[in-house]
C-alpha cells in the first residue's frame, strides 16, 4: 500500500471515527433535494476571523466540513458538493449541530476536494431559506 493509500486510510480514524475522533454527523442536501444523512466528518463553526489587511480580529462567522471522498461516492453522490455558480439555483445545503445539540444549516460556498488525500473540504456560508 502506498503513502497516498495509507493517509486516506487514516482519514476513517481522523474524521469518522465518533468514539475516539473527531467524527460528527453531517447531512448533506443536494440543489435537487435528495438528502444525505449518513455522513460522518468534521465541522468547525467559527465566529472571528483575522482581518487579512489590519491583522485585527475581527466578528465574522467562518464554517466549514470535512469528508471523505470515497465515502461520498459509495454513497452514491453522483457529483461532489460544490458552489452553486447562479443565485438564482437551489444550492447544496449541510446540516450538523453544535456541541449544544442545536442544529445549524450552511450553504456550500466553495468545495476543495483533494483527490490526492481522497479528502474533501466545503467552505459555507450561512443559509436562509
Amino acid at each position: 500500500m502506498g503513502l497516498r493509500e495509507v493517509a486516506e486510510a487514516d482519514l476513517v480514524y481522523i474524521l469518522e471515527d465518533k468514539v475516539s475522533g473527531w467524527g460528527e454527523d453531517i447531512v448533506l442536501t443536494s440543489p435537487g433535494a435528495v438528502i444525505y444523512p449518513a455522513f460522518v466528518g468534521f465541522s468547525t463553526d467559527i465566529s472571528q476571523a483575522i482581518d487579512p489587511q489590519t491583522g485585527e480580529l475581527v466578528s465574522g462567522r467562518t464554517a466549514s466540513v470535512s469528508l471523505r471522498i470515497s465515502s461520498l461516492l459509495a454513497a452514491g453522490l453522483a457529483e461532489l458538493p460544490r458552489a452553486m455558480a447562479k443565485t438564482t439555483e437551489k444550492p447544496w445545503l449541510v446540516t450538523f449541530l453544535d456541541l449544544q445539540g442545536t442544529s445549524y444549516t450552511f450553504k456550500v460556498a466553495q468545495s476543495r476536494p483533494d483527490r490526492a488525500a481522497g479528502l474533501l473540504v466545503c467552505i459555507l456560508e450561512a443559509y436562509a431559506p
